[in-house]
This record gives structure tokens, C-alpha cells and sequence, in this order.
């Protein structure tokens, strides 16, 4: 028992200075938001240069190109991590191109097999063969199903995973633990379309005083079960919008009881950013800013923010024409697209150059967000809650 005493003090002495030395560092964790048009691909770069991917955009080798860009002006060259959310195209179409095109990844990281196997009446595969291609190329490295609970060994982040599988974390993380008041007006309400996207494995991502939470295409109902009645999260400075923006997550019982400071939607022109989702978010407590991918044509003037947050803009005249469009009588269903508004959806879809979003974290727990389009930076000074 003696040995092990002092084993343990060792450890968390060690521990200590780690933390402290992470302080001390100068360099700053950076993540680049990818323009996937509505999909998903964020790539970390600790201080320390080691790297994590999260999925890896459509299928067609577009996305593909637009991560390589971001690696390139990142200044890396590999993919130490992969993580993959859940299985759905506009979040792992692109996997079988990226790792022909890149050195090879050393660790796969996700939430287990599918449950849209197109069996026993379930969905099927929306990239299809992707279970058993994939299988194969984890094969040849380190492959780790992620539960509720675990964290991913980066050295200077702590990166806690707090869903997997349709499953939450149980234990608190620091800060969190205390009664959602939101949770007693809620209902949890299951969404049957896209069952993959419960699936969804979480982060929770702490660098310094900074943190993060993403949680992939998690839907309201497994939300439900994360954050009521008790937060186990706490508070954070940064959410990566769920879903994204799209009215089935981002309850006001989740967003008002982390109360991010900044959001990052990733949407498409045409995909995400509801309505819904943006008056949760301006109503949140503590909000400053909304930061997007793209100018949402949903979302209208009226919930769209200013351009100078916004990487990636459509055509004046084509915005112009849809904000001057009279509105649909009721009932009336959505009119077949015309011969031009299918070629404006192809021209955004292939649109050069694709602008992404970029976060620079101080430890100290201040952050600056660029957008390269137009290389308007705001930096969020650190504030203790």
C-alpha cells in the first residue's frame, strides 16, 4: 500500500507539472473549420503538432481537396487521429479518398458499427460498402471504438468523450454536475429519420482555460438524456452547432445550460441554420457571436450574421432574388426547381475558392476567430464564469 501511495502522489505530481508546463507554453491550439457545404471536417493542431481530424466531408474527392488546402496552410502534412462522428456521406464520404491521397493515419476513432445496415427494416448505408471498405483501412492501424467517458491521449488537451453509441456520460466533468432549471419545461422527443445521427460521438475539449464541446449530428432526444435534469458539462466558451443548425438538436435546455460565448455553424447555403435553432442561440445567456460557413438562405436577413462572420457568401443577385421572392402561399408544397436555380445549386456546390474558419486558443483561455474570406479576426478575452 506504501509503494502504491507513493506511486499515485508520483503520478499526480507528474500530472501537475504537466499542467503547469502547458501554461507556460507559447504556442497557441489551432482548428480550421472546413467548407464541406453542409457537411463536417475540423482539423486540431496542438501546440505540439500532433493532429486530429473530425470526419472528413463528402463523398467526390471536393472535400477532400478543400482539407488538403487547409492542411497546407495549417503547415502539416499528416492525420495523427480520425475521428468519425457517425457514418453519415457528409461526414465520412470522403474517408477512402483522403487516406489514399495522405500518409497513413495512425488511429481511427468512432462509435462503433452502424445502425443504418440496411437490415431488418433499418436504413441503409448512405455511402455504400462504407462499413466493410472502412473496416479494412483501420485494419492497418490503431482502431478504437470510443464509449461514454473516455479520453483521447493528446498531450496538452484534455479531450473527454461525453456520447458514443446513443449512450452519455454519467459522471460529471469538472464544473458540471448541477441542476438544469430548462429540463422542467422540456420533453425528450425522438426523431425516427437519420437514427445514425444519435449515434453521434461527443467532445468535450478543455486547452488551458478554454473549452470546446462538439457533438457531432447529435439529435435532441440523446441532448435529452445528456443534460437532464443534472449538466454534466458545465459552461463552455465554444460550440460547434450540432447538426448543422438544422431544427432536430440545439434545444434551449442544451444551449442555455452550456452558454457558449461563440458558435460555429457549419452549414451550406441550402443545408442547416433553421430558424429554430438560430432563436436558441441569440437567446442563450452569455452569447457574443455567430460564426458560419455559409450565408444561409433559410435563415433570411433577419437571423443570417453580419457578413464579416460569414466565410463563405453566395451570389448578390441570387441572394437578392431570394430575399425579394413573395412567400409560398400556405399549404402550398416546394415548387420543382427551375432549370436556373439548379445551376446556381451546382455552381455553390463547386464554388473556388472555399473559404474556411479558423481558431487560435491561447491557454490562458483567450481565443481569436478568422475568417479567411475577408481576414476579419475578433479575439474573445478569457472570463471566469
Amino acid at each position: 500500500m506504501k509503494h502504491l501511495a507513493i506511486a499515485l502522489l508520483s503520478m499526480a505530481a507528474f500530472a501537475t507539472a504537466a499542467h503547469a508546463a502547458q501554461y507556460k507554453s507559447t504556442k497557441p491550439l489551432e482548428i480550421y473549420v472546413v467548407d464541406t457545404e453542409g457537411g463536417k471536417a475540423d482539423l486540431w493542431v496542438t501546440p505540439s503538432g500532433q493532429t486530429l481530424l473530425i470526419d472528413a466531408g463528402n463523398p467526390g474527392g471536393r472535400d477532400t481537396d478543400r482539407i488538403l488546402q487547409v492542411m497546407a496552410a495549417a503547415g502539416v502534412k499528416r492525420i495523427d487521429y480520425l475521428l468519425l462522428t457517425h457514418y453519415h456521406s457528409d461526414h465520412v464520404g470522403g474517408v477512402q479518398d483522403l487516406v489514399q491521397r495522405i500518409p497513413p493515419i495512425a488511429h481511427f476513432l468512432d462509435h462503433g458499427p452502424t445502425v443504418e445496415d440496411g437490415v431488418n427494416g433499418h436504413q441503409p448505408e448512405m455511402v455504400p460498402g462504407f462499413q466493410a471498405a472502412y473496416a479494412g483501412i483501420y485494419s492497418k492501424a490503431q482502431h478504437t471504438v470510443l464509449k461514454p467517458g473516455d479520453r483521447i491521449p493528446i498531450p496538452g488537451l484534455d479531450w473527454r468523450i461525453v456520447s458514443s453509441a446513443g449512450k452519455v456520460i454519467k459522471t460529471p466533468l469538472p464544473g458540471g454536475g448541477k441542476p438544469n432549471p430548462a429540463c422542467t419545461q422540456a420533453h425528450r422527443i425522438v426523431d425516427p429519420h437519420d437514427p445514425d445521427n444519435g449515434q453521434s460521438v461527443g467532445s468535450v475539449i478543455t486547452f488551458g482555460r478554454f473549452r470546446a464541446i462538439d457533438l457531432g449530428d447529435l439529435t435532441s432526444d440523446i441532448e435529452y438524456d445528456l443534460m437532464c435534469p443534472d449538466n454534466p458539462i458545465g459552461t463552455v466558451d465554444m460550440y460547434f452547432v450540432s447538426n448543422h443548425g438544422l431544427n432536430n438538436a440545439s434545444t434551449p435546455e442544451f444551449v442555455h445550460a452550456i452558454q457558449p460565448r461563440v458558435v460555429i455553424l457549419q452549414n451550406g447555403p441550402r443545408k442547416g441554420g433553421a430558424v429554430e435553432t438560430y432563436r436558441t442561440l441569440y437567446s442563450s445567456p452569455g452569447i457574443e457571436d455567430i460564426w458560419q460557413l455559409h450565408w444561409g438562405y433559410a435563415a433570411d436577413i433577419q437571423y443570417n450574421s453580419p457578413g464579416i462572420f460569414i466565410a463563405n457568401i453566395g451570389d448578390p443577385a441570387t441572394i437578392a432574388n431570394v430575399l425579394t421572392a413573395p412567400p409560398r402561399p400556405p399549404g402550398m408544397g416546394r415548387a420543382p426547381l427551375s432549370a436556373a436555380s439548379r445551376a446556381e445549386r451546382a455552381k455553390a456546390a463547386a464554388h473556388t475558392p472555399a473559404y474556411w474558419i479558423k481558431i487560435s486558443v491561447q491557454t490562458d483561455g483567450a481565443f481569436t476567430v478568422t475568417n479567411s474570406r475577408n481576414g476579419y479576426s475578433k479575439t474573445y478575452a478569457h472570463f471566469s464564469r
